[in-house]
């Protein structure tokens, strides 16, 4: 064994369950630290080489945060199934999930060729920083991608221990793994769906929802609420309702990320704006604008939103942007996010969650969905 269980150190006392979202979030800080420390004491003892590079950009990326969402949801969906006691098991769940967010991030930011994450160049091009000052030889950029791979390879394998950790911990350990297994191959399924759109030029609504449910509705929301769940034991119903709620939640989520991928402020959301539309990324924002300008019969809009390869380059960001604007489409994807965000809200008041953890759920979809203001928990 490594010297932890369920993130605990050996010896240490019984973890009281935290109150909020955001008190789990600040416990989970804590394991990852724990954890990280461990892991990079084995790194270093595996190869020196390998522990600097490699492992080390890991453990610094994990450390550097995020919004840590995926946290926040397992909570949820633990105290929703009368989830109490000693806490270290959902703790440690939501630290594994942290860590699978760190592979999937390094690597989408390889596939997508992006420059900055969390405010802070993305590892593969840190990675062929690297490569340049120490005057390596052969392509700073091949290198780059490769160790990269392997970086987010590393993450996957700290998130796998862990969760194998806690299973094996846990009297609902099976039910927890299936979920977990599960996820892991959406998470694939969802990010091959979308570059599968790109290269294939696809641009239909049933393609854009059928990724973003795959790559980002299941992962972030859906599975967290009910890995959560899986480790208090839930009955059925409360699962469906918990997947029902995630589907929902996650879907707005993901078209807030579409809308900030588009308009967002650099500084705010720590990544480039603009790079999905240069890219012609197949989006809900981009297939609904479009939509909405032949059907206006705006043939300007369209041939703007439609352009790709060399095409697209003859139109800034920027005349994309006013497309968009100008169809209306992102006043319906804004409209969109509201009624998502709502219907998550009313089939997480399905289960026999206490008033505060709808409460809780409810303040934790307003930040994901960015409807922050909107006063959405008010119908649950």
């Amino acid at each position: 064994m490594l010297g932890l269980r369920l993130g605990l150190a050996e010896g240490e006392e019984r973890v009281e369950p935290p109150s909020t979202a955001s008190d789990a979030i600040k416990h989970v800080e804590a394991v990852l630290g724990r954890v990280l420390d461990t892991r990079m004491r084995e790194a270093r003892a595996t190869d020196p080489v390998f522990a600097r590079d490699v492992a080390g950009r890991v453990a610094a990326f994990v450390r550097h945060g995020g919004k840590r969402l995926r946290t926040a949801f397992t909570w949820c969906g633990w105290r929703a199934a009368g989830g109490s006691g000693d806490a270290a098991a959902v703790l440690d769940l939501g630290a594994a999930l942290e860590l699978l967010q760190a592979c999937a991030l390094v690597q989408d930011d390889v596939m997508d060729g992006s420059p900055l994450r969390r405010g802070a160049p993305a590892l593969h091009v840190d990675l062929a920083r690297m490569h340049r000052a120490a005057g390596m030889s052969g392509s700073p950029e091949s290198f780059a991608t490769s160790a990269a791979v392997l970086a987010g390879d590393l993450a996957l394998v700290w998130a796998d221990d862990l969760l194998t950790e806690t299973a094996l911990g846990s009297p609902y350990g099976s039910r927890l793994h299936d979920e977990w297994r599960a996820m892991r191959e959406e998470m694939v399924a969802g990010q091959y769906r979308d570059i599968h759109a790109q290269a294939t030029g696809s641009s239909g609504v049933d393609e854009v929802l059928a990724t973003a449910v795959l790559k980002s509705a299941l992962y972030t929301v859906a599975r967290p609420l009910t890995l959560g769940a899986s480790l208090a034991g839930a009955d059925e119903h409360t699962m469906e309702a918990l997947r029902s709620a995630g589907r929902c939640a996650g879907l707005a989520f993901q078209l807030r990320d579409d809308l900030l991928g588009a308009f967002g402020d650099p500084a705010a959301t720590g990544k480039p704006a603009g790079d999905d539309l240069s890219s012609h990324k197949l989006t809900y924002l981009l297939t609904v604008a479009l939509g909405l300008a032949r059907a206006d019969g705006d043939e300007e809009a369209a041939a703007v939103l439609a352009a790709g390869g060399a095409a697209r380059q003859e139109h800034t960001v920027e005349c994309v942007r006013a497309a968009l604007e100008r169809t209306g489409a992102r006043a319906v994807v804004e409209s969109r996010i509201a009624e998502l965000a709502v219907d998550g809200l009313r089939h997480f008041a399905r289960t026999d969650a206490a008033p505060a953890v709808r409460r809780e759920f409810a303040a934790t979809v307003q930040r994901a969905s960015g409807l922050a203001g909107c006063h959405i928990g008010e119908v649950a």
